[in-house]
């Protein structure tokens, strides 16, 4: 029996004896190369799925998690020729190519020759653009007992071609080309924790989404191929998603796997946190704190051992003797609370033998629950079974009846990836190793799902560590985990976040300032921040407050902005010196002035799918200095951000693209755009730029969120026509998602110097008496 026919025959054994035949889907065709079924599905016009394996069903099966979109062949149509299968719709024209029975093989072939049934298919679009799977694999090996296949593809990629995306990858890439990405969920990764989304974006404008939640490995454009190949896998699954822009491929994304919910209005404001506050007393000063210092403050965060044990569920009165009177004290001042809530239970906590008695932990090979890892001294538990839809919706009753009904508002479910590294283990679904990736998207699903039953006019929100396809969809905000309070780390943080955007997930952020406890390499210039009167610092790490107030600045322009970490004090902006306060008071108000500019963007994504924290490349695909700028990105339409992440920095260079003039936001000088500039920055400053032709609304100053925000003024940056949407509702009810909320169109006309409004503003005020011309 040649090499082909044992595989196909062992593969068929495989699926008899181990393995639940997925259920079918409704592909427009499959088609037999040979032995290698090929399945086609369309979604959209410019969407299609791809699926191939050595059996039909398999072939057949319904995609895996996270991919909640209706397939859908409207205005596709099939037909054959010598070229071979080919399927057409108004985007695209995918053909399955023809494989005539090949010759007989000369002696070195028959060495050499594939064990599969060669597959190709190619995508082409109507402006010339070509996308081609050249080839598929199935190697079989063993994992964790389990009889299956390292399973892949390999896809064309142009020498001009740029690639983005895949999750969070901390090791300071923004184009991908030319590396090996490990898709896979990985806490302890060396240089801060990575996340696997598996979505490629390309700068030929269409994205790869690859169905397989198994540990993956992608080699995007190395030597002219794209290679994506999964550890676990008895096909090859993925879409291939087309568009004019970026924004199309992000719209794409969304039909998949599920809009991105509008947050509530507080997730934009100043969220407080810290790891930990001890005491009800401690959280309640730090919020007071803040509103007798005028501060504007929205979110008081309490994270973890607010609990007796791991896994009670439960909270310490010791320390927090009256929680639902604390959050009251807390609303009363105009503010929300999150609570973290983890996924762990210790043996000694009560629901540790009813969850195991009733299957719902994370299992080793002998049906015993996994109890700690052998890394990091962890012994603290074993992991909720999220994949079991009773354990989750189990984990999210629980929570509200013990948690929730003490008045917090929203959940920050931390651990996601899981920690609990599932590999070699077992889930109810399969094993850990097979579904190494899906845990973020179940676990916060079960919590999502419940918050929308039980609180359905209540607009929820979830702090997330670690996601997957369709993770945005259960109203997560994403930051990058417990990173180091380094310049390092700081620097990394920029195309860290660009790749997670890039990936669809338009809301992420970092712990400001890091997470880990103050600490590193001597300071190679003078501090520019006094660190005299700084509480939450180490006394050896003296230009802690200028990496802070770097940080701050930084995270002031992404989409959340929360404090965070290992630290002394009160980790409260007054808490890092006597002369960072006054910058850091400064910049928290500059966010919130910003507040009307950032929350109809948040809607736009709600929308669009289209991330507002933007790489360069996706606004301005044909300038090519910016396909690897990586330490510059566009925040909505308007703002060009470059962080300073080198200590001691009062200047750096700064690009601005080409096509456009620049202003410069805090003195309002013009640039031409297509050149490098020196921008100054000294440390009360962040070098900012508006791209002209830009309308910037502003906000009244507000202690929160739950104070209506009148406008301040509308700025006009000049350069040519613009519009700008102004839009505004409850802030904390599911309206939004029907007839709540009020928008207006605010129209620029550049020859006429002269703005006008679509109707009423949300705010009742008149547009002409608040617009404020630059350079005039």
């Amino acid at each position: 029996m040649n090499r082909i026919w044992k595989r196909v025959a062992w593969l068929a054994g495989v699926g008899a004896t181990a393995m639940a035949m997925p259920a079918l889907a409704d592909p427009i065709a499959t088609v037999d190369r040979n032995g290698s079924m090929v399945a086609v599905e369309p979604y959209a016009p410019n969407i299609v799925r791809v699926t191939i394996a050595l059996d039909r069903d398999h072939a057949g099966g319904k995609p895996g998690y996270g991919i909640t979109g209706a397939a859908d062949a409207a205005g596709w149509t099939h037909s054959t020729s010598a070229a071979g299968d080919i399927f057409a719709s108004s985007a695209l024209t995918l053909t399955v190519d023809a494989k005539p029975w090949p010759k007989a093989p000369s002696q070195m072939e028959r060495y050499f020759a594939p064990s599969l049934p060669p597959v190709s298919v190619s995508i082409n679009t109507p402006d010339g653009r070509t996308i081609a799977m050249t080839g598929w694999s199935l190697a079989p090996h063993e994992v964790s007992g389990e009889q299956t296949f390292l399973t892949g593809a390999n896809f064309t990629a142009d020498q001009d071609e740029h690639f983005y995306g895949l999750g969070q990858n901390q090791e300071g890439a923004l184009d991908l080309k030319g590396r090996t990405i490990d898709c896979s969920h990985w806490y302890d990764a060396p240089a801060g924790e990575q996340v696997c989304v598996p979505v490629l974006v390309s700068s030929k404008n269409y994205a790869i989404v690859w169905d397989n939640p198994s540990a993956t490995s992608v080699s995007p454009g190395m030597h002219g191929q794209t290679r994506f190949q999964s550890k676990v896998g008895e096909r090859v699954s993925f879409f291939v998603i087309t568009g004019n822009s970026a924004n199309d491929l992000y719209a794409g994304y969304a039909r998949l796997t599920g809009k991105t919910p509008l947050p509530p209005k507080a997730a934009f404001g100043l969220i407080q946190s810290k790891a930990r506050y001890e005491s009800q007393k401690e959280l309640m000063d730090v919020a007071d704190g803040y509103r007798s210092r005028g501060y504007p403050l929205d979110v008081m965060v309490l994270d973890w051992f607010y609990w007796t044990r791991m896994g009670q569920i439960d909270i310490d009165r010791t320390y927090f003797p009256d929680p639902k009177g604390m959050n009251q004290q807390l609303h009363d001042r105009g503010l929300h609370s999150v609570i973290s809530v983890w996924p762990r239970f210790e043996r000694e906590s009560r629901y540790f033998d009813m969850l195991a008695a009733k299957g719902w932990l994370m299992k080793d090979k002998n049906g015993n629950p996994v109890d700690g890892l052998p890394v990091r001294s962890d012994r603290a538990g074993a992991l909720i079974d999220s994949t079991n839809p009773d354990a989750r919706a189990w984990f999210w009753n629980t929570t509200r009846e013990n948690i929730i009904s003490q008045g917090f508002d929203y959940l920050w479910l931390d651990e996601t990836e899981p920690d609990l590294v599932p590999d070699g283990y077992q889930y109810s679904i399969g094993s850990g190793d097979r579904y190494h990736n899906v845990f973020p998207y179940l676990h916060t699903l079960g919590s999502a799902e419940g918050s929308a039953r039980d609180r359905p006019d209540f607009r929820n929100m979830i702090l997330c560590r670690a996601a997957y396809l369709g993770t945005q969809a259960n109203g997560c905000l994403f930051w990058s985990s417990d990173v180091n309070s380094t310049w390092e780390a700081l620097r990394r943080q920029v195309p860290s976040g660009l790749n997670m955007t890039a990936s669809g997930i338009a809301y992420w952020s970092s712990d400001t300032g890091g997470w880990q406890w103050p600490s590193g390499p001597k300071a190679k210039h003078a501090p520019l921040v006094d660190p005299a009167g700084a509480k939450s610092t180490s006394p050896d790490y003296p230009d802690y407050p200028e990496l802070f107030v770097r940080w701050y600045q930084y995270n002031s322009f992404t989409p959340t902005l929360r404090i965070h970490g290992q630290r002394p004090g009160s980790a409260a902006i007054w808490d890092y010196g006597t002369a960072a306060e006054p910058i850091l008071a400064a910049w928290t108000r500059l966010r919130y002035s910003l507040l009307p500019y950032i929350y109809p963007l948040a809607r736009q994504t709600y929308e669009t799918g289209a991330p507002f924290m933007r790489a360069l490349w996706m606004d301005f695909p044909n300038d090519p200095a910016v396909s690897d700028l990586k330490n510059e990105y566009m925040f909505g339409p308007a703002f060009l951000v470059a962080p300073i992440t080198e200590q001691g920095q009062t200047s750096r260079r700064v690009y601005l693209p080409g096509g456009t003039d620049w202003y410069d936001w805090w003195t309002n000088q013009k640039h031409a755009g297509g050149q490098w500039i020196d921008a100054a920055s000294p440390i009360d400053k962040m070098p900012l730029f508006v791209r002209a032709g830009s309308i910037v609304p502003l906000g009244q100053q507000v202690l929160s969120t739950a104070t209506r925000q009148s406008l301040s003024e509308i700025r006009v940056f000049p350069g040519r026509n613009a519009t700008a949407r102004l839009y505004d509702d409850d802030g904390t009810t599911n309206a939004y998602k029907g007839k709540g909320g009020k928008s207006a169109t605010l129209s620029w006309d550049d020859a006429t110097h002269r703005l006008t409004a679509s109707g009423a503003l949300p705010t009742g005020q008149s547009a002409q008496s608040l617009v404020k011309v630059v350079g005039r």
